[in-house]
């Protein structure tokens, strides 16, 4: 919670559910990773948050952006960033958006299979395209290990299949998983991005592009390492697997940027008990699983949360949603204790929740509109 979005609240009093992000914070994540990442380009995840404020703010200070449908292109166009600082990082694409993205300036594109390779090859002829590979996802609370990615021993081949196809190949990518705890977790990945740039280079082709993905963190109910631990071992590891390779390196950051800058605002709606004698209150919010919190499905991500009687004694709870459906049960098993003091009423803020909240929210479940937004 920043001085600027609590004297909003105090000021606005604004209806709940709503998501607050104070985009000095925006900023100054984007430069502290910049900071630490010397030389590397940041291509902002656009799906993180992609509001437009959000992505003004981060034009105006020179980011790059990937993004994830053509839709998240035409978005960044209208508001004139450039094609050139557009990539196009989802490896699964119709084949009419590829044309699209392409014929709009569009050249740089990720893919992780021969099929996606034709459908670029007939849609964006001579484009520059990247493949992603699977990597060990350990110590992620958001991990990305399974849906996208081919194995790497199938890479080689496939960067020779995009050359043989008219295609450009330009190098790798990977993702350790989202929310990432362990700084060292990008050490495996770009081991084997070593190994396949030599395999590669074998066939007679020479790859320049290494892109890191993302996964550094913002700051929830577990502590998470500084920033520096995460770049420091980064560098370490493009330094002892690359030497003095000239590479261009870029990274893919969503939740780091805009995460630690944004507050959900929510009202208690009703605390019960399902019997007498139940030690354990149930805690309704007016923002569940459907409004703005999915990421807090399987309860991965664990949310901050603060509220009105914070000091007092504290009670178990379950945390739930407001809709009808049974599953908008936001945390059960993970142990959350809140003030025996909260009251039907009081509003409580969710912290860190400038990320993955309301470009997530349903539209109109159980007649309930989207999250409110507010940039300041």
């Amino acid at each position: 919670m920043t001085p600027k979005i609590e004297r909003f609240f105090a000021e606005n009093q604004p209806d709940t559910p709503c998501l607050v992000v104070d985009l000095d914070i925006v900023a100054q994540n984007y430069q502290a990773l910049c900071d630490e990442l010397p030389g590397t380009e940041i291509f902002y995840a656009v799906k993180a948050n992609p509001a437009e404020p959000v992505l003004a703010l981060l034009r105006d200070l020179g980011s790059y952006f990937d993004a994830a449908s053509i839709y998240e292109i035409e978005q960044c166009l209208a508001l004139g960033i450039t094609p050139d600082r557009l990539s196009f990082g989802h490896t699964v694409k119709k084949e009419a958006h590829i044309q699209r993205a392409f014929d709009v300036g569009i050249r740089q594109f990720a893919f992780d299979s021969i099929q996606e390779l034709e459908k670029l090859s007939r849609a964006a002829p001579g484009a520059s395209v990247y493949c992603r590979y699977l990597t060990p996802n350990g110590g992620a609370d958001w991990p990305l290990s399974d849906k996208f990615g081919c194995h790497p021993d199938n890479v080689t081949d496939l960067l020779c299949n995009a050359a043989d196809l008219g295609l450009v190949p330009s190098g790798v990518s990977f993702h350790v998983g989202s929310q990432q705890r362990n700084p060292t977790a990008w050490n495996t990945a770009i081991s084997t991005a070593a190994r396949i740039f030599s395999s590669v280079s074998d066939r007679g082709i020479e790859l320049s592009l290494l892109n890191l993905g993302g996964g550094f963190p913002s700051h929830y109910r577990t502590p998470m390492c500084a920033l520096p631990d995460y770049t420091d071992a980064v560098k370490h590891s493009l330094r002892h697997y690359f030497g003095d390779r000239s590479l261009r390196v870029i990274a893919e950051p969503g939740r780091y940027i805009p995460g630690d800058a944004g507050v959900i605002q929510s009202e208690v709606v009703l605390i019960s008990r399902k019997s007498s004698n139940e030690v354990k209150r149930w805690v309704y919010l007016d923002v569940g699983k459907f409004g703005g919190l999915p990421e807090v499905l399987d309860e991965a991500i664990q949310y901050r949360i603060r509220t009105p009687h914070d000091g007092g004694a504290t009670g178990p709870v379950v945390l739930a949603g407001p809709t009808c459906d049974e599953v908008d049960v936001i945390y059960d098993a993970a142990g959350y204790e809140l003030p025996l003091g909260l009251s039907i009423g009081d509003r409580v803020e969710i912290l860190s929740a400038g990320a993955y909240t309301a470009s997530y929210a349903s539209v109109g479940f159980n007649g309930f509109p989207p999250l409110k937004e507010y940039y300041i």
